[in-house]
């Protein structure tokens, strides 16, 4: 294991903490294929005591995965352990992952326990844990502002109670990359039973240092990073998965480890997940972003194609950008369209197949070539119908003239009733927005809008993402369509619908 480094991917469950990006179990399988399609070691496939909802999906998730493991996170009690034993029954390979806080502030001001207390905990739900699988994670959440006397005490007991992989998370993301890897080769040096776990890390972005504290963790003997796709998660987010991958792959000087990972998978992943959540990705995002290989300096164009190396320190085709592409076209028939959506990890049942491909001639007639990017849209697009829909759109127009008031008239399903609104506002947008308004009659407070192009050129399809908050409850909506204010509409419905059926669901910090 020296040589390997184990990724422990936390799209699923932490990432799903990140405001408004709560998936549906579909869009979690979709995710969970794609990370192993990447060869991810494990899969954090959530939270099964938080929800119904969540037991389901971390059950689903585990019956459909076969080569990596998968996870299941909870807390050091009794009800927590036997949820998340009961969710992972069944699978190929399960990891169960247990936390309780270590920190000063955290024992005194949350859980209201002395040290002792917390040991016992600790070892109370490693040891239930292993009635249901051998292979069990141990965590002292907020570890980087813990005592290091007490850190040594509980890790070292956590090994003796059954724990074979112990993570240390820098819960608040507080730590400095000098000492958190200083923390890790402390840890390590000081446990007398260390050699029998793999030393984990979990690091935060608060302060824009989770991958650096990662990889100096890593140097400094860690061999499992948990991460997410895009770096989504709580807060400001978690260590980017594919900037960690690349680090370690480009560095080989400085690190004694690789990963297993397919890395010509990263920006498909990354797509998907940016789709699903309607989190976009930043244009300058390393590895993922659109600008990541993008050169304008006529200087760095000239080094470049006299010697790629100049200024490239990797391979765009390496990480999954323009390889493998087919281009579709209305004359497409169904097989080449079945066919590129399982290239793409997309098996579909054969009514939604059916759907899916009417969809897929609608666009063609729009728009003339539809790429992977379109596909992969047109899929979310989809699958945004949430169960027990209560909203559709069936009527959108808009005229929007200059020196004249743009106007909207809206015609929307309400719980199987058809009702119409018309409106004006100050873009074609806002008056359909208020419309909408008007029909649904719900004091909502739209906190986020925003449009990206899915792939480059004016028949471009928009994909709009809106953020809606009421009474503390957060949802994303999604839309997409070669008309942005269609594409806005269906976002603005996607969300009403969400909001009105969403659950709240207890999530932990870890």
């Amino acid at each position: 294991m020296e040589n390997r480094l184990i990724i422990f991917d936390t799209t699923l469950r932490d990432g799903e903490q990140s405001p408004g990006a709560s998936m549906t179990q579909d869009e979690k399988l979709r995710i969970a294929k794609a990370l192993e399609r990447m060869r991810v070691d494990v899969i954090e496939a959530g939270f099964p005591a938080a929800s119904q909802g969540d037991f389901e999906a971390v059950r689903a998730v585990a019956h459909i995965i076969k080569e990596s493991t998968v996870c299941g996170l909870a807390r050091a009690l009794k009800e927590d352990i036997d949820r998340a034993g009961e969710a992972l029954a069944g699978s190929n390979s399960t990891r169960i992952h247990t936390f309780i806080a270590t920190s000063p502030i955290h024992m005194k001001a949350k859980l209201r326990m002395d040290s002792n207390q917390v040991l016992d905990y600790a070892i109370r739900a490693i040891q239930r844990a292993k009635k249901y699988t051998d292979n069990i994670e141990f965590s002292p959440e907020d570890a980087g502002r813990s005592d290091i006397d007490f850190l040594c005490q509980i890790i070292e007991s956590a090994i003796k109670a059954g724990a074979n992989t112990i993570n240390i998370p820098d819960t608040v993301g507080y730590n400095f990359p000098d000492q958190f890897g200083k923390l890790i080769r402390t840890l390590i040096e000081r446990v007398p039973n260390s050699d029998k776990a793999i030393f984990s890390v979990h690091c935060h972005n608060d302060l824009g240092l989770a991958v650096a504290n990662s990889l100096t963790a890593v140097i400094n003997g860690a061999r499992q990073v948990e991460c997410t796709i895009n770096g989504l998660g709580e807060r400001a987010g978690n260590a980017a998965l594919e900037e960690i991958t690349m680090a370690v792959r480009t560095r080989r000087d400085l690190f004694s480890c690789d990963t297993c990972i397919d890395t010509t998978q990263i920006v498909p992943t990354s797509r998907l997940v940016s789709g699903i959540t309607g989190f976009p990705v930043q244009p300058n995002k390393a590895i993922v972003g659109a600008n990541a290989f993008a050169h304008e300096s006529g200087i760095h164009q000239d080094g470049v194609l006299k010697e790629r190396e100049t200024y490239e320190i990797m391979r765009a085709e390496d990480v999954g950008w323009h390889t493998n592409r087919m281009v579709l076209g209305k004359h497409s028939g169904r097989n080449a369209f079945k066919s590129r959506l399982h290239d793409l990890g997309i098996d579909l049942k054969a009514e939604d197949l059916n759907t899916t491909f009417q969809k897929f001639k609608e666009l063609a007639d729009k728009k003339h070539e539809i790429y992977d990017e379109d596909l992969q849209a047109l899929i979310t697009d989809t699958h945004l119908t949430v169960e027990n829909e209560r909203f559709k759109l069936l009527y959108l127009r808009t005229i929007s003239e200059i020196g004249e008031i743009p106007k909207a008239s809206v015609i929307l399903s309400v719980d199987g009733v058809e009702l119409q609104a018309e409106s004006i506002g100050s873009g074609p947008v806002d008056a359909t927005y208020k419309a909408i308004d008007f029909i649904l009659k719900h004091e909502v407070k739209l906190t986020l809008y925003s449009v990206n192009n899915i792939t480059s050129g004016t028949d471009s399809q928009g994909e709009v993402t809106v953020r809606l908050e009421k009474d503390g409850r957060i949802v994303n909506g999604q839309g997409s369509d070669t008309d942005i204010v269609i594409a806005s509409a269906k976002a603005y419905v996607n969300a009403f619908n969400k909001m009105l059926n969403s659950i709240s669901r207890n999530h932990p910090q870890v």
